[in-house]
């Protein structure tokens, strides 16, 4: 990512300005930043990696102008930031299956109850179906037994019958045969209450098998409430750290915000004397065109004039001679002496009039070729700044005065068209490590200039001519950069322009 970036430009002083060496105060940060206190694997711990590596880069493209730690703490805190809403999220997820899992033990526990509240009842019913039975197998002992002593109907059939004796034998007979159906109805009745009673035994048999199943989902009901209710205590210290974490980085990239500051107002302060000076230069270049296409320009037009000048006097020359010869002719011809001879008419000299106003033509006409071979990674133009983390400079955002190829280091460094080798140095612009300006001078009223930084090496010293195509050195990641790459820039005319419309 390129180390460069612009301030907005005003019309007088349009700069380019580079991010800051302003990291080392808050190295501290990074250590915070991995702080997590809860164990991780090694997936994890990639996965940690790469999502920081990302935002780390995300980072370098919309905040250039900050140095490698200060890069890599608001990452921190980008990632941090990322990860809170799914944390949260997964916190909610715990709460809902601990509520979940509740329910389900509570409704389990009301059907154990209503379970064993049955088999009370069955069991209520079983003894009393067996004192029943025992009280319709005692009627009928005595009927039977009465019967065999008296070897009729008992006198004590009242029980049944509501009444005692008899007057007769047709009344006994009576009597006897309606005993006998109420030990038949007895018996029957004992029957029914049998099977009454072994069906509430089979019923007794089905609750008690309910209530251990239940029973057993209950458990296991306990269980995973038990397991929902530690995955969101798991859940909550994540979230917990993540806030904490979270706070931490803002409050300390908060606190350096006006050392920051301070030291971004000098480094532009800065980088605008650079880019003023190259402006300079290039002024000073094109007036010098301009008053050499302004002189060339009346030179020949003066010379036009002359031509004219010396033409009219010509045309006069020859009109005298042939109006001197025509009279000549004449007064051979009436013979008479030939009159006195007649001078050229005066001559007005052409005169030179203003120059135009010289125009600018397409500045396209330079050639301008791609310096490296590989893919644009970043384009020019304005950047706001991420969302969550602190604008330095308060305007928003700032606007990155060039393209960044993305390329390893080591990438052979071409120059993007011919010129004249303006500077070549190690550091004298903060954060541009290696760079080298090359002057392609000035065409059709264009004047420009090209800007490589962060290279790894260089292979051509001040006052060179370059060829287009040359030579010039090699990409790298000096400077303030994280990573190998080209920061290219094309500066016309004074103001840094998009080298995609010239390229």
């Amino acid at each position: 990512m390129p180390a460069l970036k612009s301030w907005p430009f005003s019309p007088a002083n349009q700069s380019v300005a580079t991010k800051a060496v302003v990291g080392t105060s808050v190295a501290v940060i990074v250590a915070l930043a991995f702080g997590f206190s809860a164990p991780v694997f090694a997936d994890e711990l990639d996965n940690r990696q790469s999502a920081l590596e990302q935002e780390i880069e995300d980072v370098q493209q919309s905040i250039e102008y900050l140095d490698a730690d200060i890069a890599k703490t608001i990452a921190q805190l980008r990632v941090f930031q990322g990860q809170l809403p799914a944390a949260q999220q997964a916190l909610a997820d715990a709460q809902g299956r601990v509520e979940s899992a509740t329910s389900q033990v509570t409704a389990l526990t009301q059907r154990v109850d209503l379970a064993q509240e049955t088999r009370n009842k069955i069991n209520e019913q079983i003894d009393l179906d067996q004192e029943a039975m025992g009280e319709t197998r005692e009627m009928i002992g005595q009927i039977a037994t009465q019967a065999y002593k008296n070897g009729g109907v008992p006198s004590n059939l009242s029980l049944l019958f509501g009444s005692e004796g008899s007057e007769s034998l047709t009344n006994s007979i009576d009597m006897v045969d309606q005993a006998l159906r109420s030990q038949n109805a007895a018996l029957d009745q004992l029957s029914q209450q049998n099977a009454i009673n072994l069906s509430s035994e089979a019923r007794l048999i089905a609750v008690e098998a309910e209530i251990l199943d239940l029973k057993a989902q209950a458990e296991e009901a306990l269980a995973a409430e038990q397991i929902a209710r530690d995955e969101a205590a798991t859940q909550k210290s994540k979230v917990d750290a993540l806030v904490a974490d979270t706070s931490e980085l803002s409050e300390q990239l908060q606190e350096q915000k006006p050392v920051i500051e301070a030291q971004l107002a000098e480094v532009e302060s800065a980088h605008q004397k650079v880019a003023a000076d190259i402006a300079a230069r290039q002024a000073r270049l094109i007036e010098e065109a301009r008053k050499r296409e302004e002189a060339r320009l009346r030179a020949e037009a003066e010379e036009r004039a002359r031509i004219e000048t010396e033409r009219r006097a010509q045309a006069a020359a020859e009109k005298a001679a042939a109006e001197n010869a025509a009279a000549a002719a004449a007064a051979a011809a009436a013979r008479r002496p030939a009159p006195a001879p007649v001078e050229p008419a005066a001559v007005v000299p052409a005169t030179v009039g203003p120059i135009a106003p010289i125009e600018s033509g397409d500045p396209s006409a330079f050639g301008l070729r791609a310096p490296v071979s590989g893919p644009v990674s970043s384009g020019f133009g304005w950047r706001a700044t991420p969302v969550g983390t602190i604008d330095f400079d308060g305007s928003g955002g700032y606007r990155h005065t060039g393209i960044d190829y993305g390329v390893g280091c080591g990438t052979p460094l071409y120059a993007a068209a011919a010129g004249e080798v303006w500077y070549a140095d190690s550091n004298a612009v903060t954060g541009a490590g290696n760079r080298v300006v090359i002057n392609h001078g000035v065409l059709q009223g264009n004047a420009l200039a090209t800007n490589y930084y962060h290279l790894s090496s260089f292979n051509v010293s001040v006052g060179q001519k370059v060829s287009a195509g040359q030579l010039i050195g090699r990409t790298g990641t000096t400077g303030n950069s994280n990573g190998c790459h080209l920061h290219f820039e094309t500066q016309l005319n004074g103001s840094l322009v998009d080298p995609l419309g010239l390229l």
